[in-house]
């Protein structure tokens, strides 16, 4: 026997749906295979091209024959938060 409502069990399953949804929204994905890549995955930018100032991930930088502009490491969420100590006085 289910202790839920069938109205209640809807609004959990909306609230999760559009919780999940904000948080695809705010993540990069790969120009060409829309993927989200992976922290400590390197991403590439490239200048020029149908992916022109976007991002590929390591996987598809293979399909691009020419030499990206910029290269960066995919960091957490939380990089950049961390409590740092002041300096003294």
């Amino acid at each position: 026997m289910s202790l839920l409502s069938p109205a209640k069990t809807d609004l959990e399953r909306w609230l999760l749906r559009r919780g999940v949804g904000a948080l695809v929204a705010d993540r990069s994905r790969c120009a060409s295979c829309r993927r989200t890549p992976l922290v400590g995955e390197e991403v590439y930018f490239y200048e020029s091209g149908r992916d022109s100032g976007r991002m590929l991930c390591a996987l598809c930088r293979s399909q691009r024959r020419e030499t990206p502009v910029a290269c960066e490491h995919v960091r957490s969420p939380e990089w950049g938060h961390a409590v740092r100590p002041a300096a003294a006085a």
